[in-house]
């Protein structure tokens, strides 16, 4: 019995996208066309889902003789976060080490992208190191950057650090996009910092940030998690009238949340 047997729907049908897509690159090598990073990136990760590891190492192999191509970060860090899915925890540092020679000095986007997968290793310290690492590229740090690095350390339940960080970032900042101080206010609802939420959220409104279904959403779990009954369904009421139009899945989730 194949694989795909054991799959659920959504799963199946990338299974088949995967197989169709190795079914492409046959058809590129006996037409003669050239692969680009993109196409082994894919390669790569379809070989790993159907095949293993082993089959995306000979994809890694193939592309180092390639040569029209040039091995960046990118694949590196491709090959990187299949080693560590795998579970091979040495390789995925070594791939990390190889990606991170390969960064660029004007862009931050492999920064973050190498930050996730150590995230994922539990390596906080490299983690860091990195976001220390990728201020020394030109050009303003963007929200998305930062939200990146929240992110990771919320995840290795580092809230100190990230806490230190969103102080920067709220210094150099005009006014308050609210998608950064929601992942600081999610990590302390869940770990039941409900003063630290207030506080933060009044702050952000003061500094012009606009609340939205996202805020109301976290508070509303927040009051959840501490049995305030009342206050989550005030903040849930909150969420649902900042919607012009509310598709099914939020409602029942919203619903759910109070059950």
């Amino acid at each position: 019995m194949d694989q795909e047997h054991f799959l659920s729907g959504s799963d199946q049908e990338k299974y088949r996208l995967k197989e169709k897509y190795l079914a492409v690159i046959v058809q590129m090598k006996q037409n003669r066309i050239p692969r680009n990073v993109l196409s082994y990136n894919l390669w790569m990760n379809a070989c790993a889902e159907l095949s293993g590891v082993g089959s995306a190492e000979e994809v890694y192999k193939e592309m180092i003789h390639d040569k029209n191509v040039v091995m960046g970060w990118s694949s590196l860090s491709t090959l990187a976060n299949i080693y560590q899915k795998s579970g091979a925890v040495n390789q995925a540092f070594w791939a990390l080490r190889e990606a991170e020679n390969k960064l660029s000095s004007c862009n931050r986007l492999g920064y973050l992208f190498l930050s996730t997968i150590y995230t994922s290793l539990n390596r906080k310290d490299e983690v860091v190191r990195l976001w220390k690492a990728s201020k020394g590229v030109k050009g303003r740090i963007t929200c998305a950057n930062y939200m990146c690095i929240f992110s990771c350390l919320m995840k290795l339940g580092d809230i100190k650090e990230a806490e230190n960080i969103f102080l920067e970032w709220e210094s150099q900042c005009r006014t308050i996009d609210i998608r950064v101080p929601n992942i600081v206010l999610g990590a302390y609802m869940r770990n039941g910092m409900m003063k630290k939420a207030e506080s933060l959220f009044i702050y952000s409104l003061n500094r012009g940030g606009c609340r939205n279904y996202k805020t109301w959403e976290i508070f509303t779990e927040g009051w959840v998690r501490s049995n305030e009954m009342d206050k989550a369904i005030d903040t849930t009421r909150r969420s649902l009238s900042t919607l012009e139009y509310l598709p099914l899945v939020l409602l029942f989730s919203s619903v759910c949340i109070l059950i």
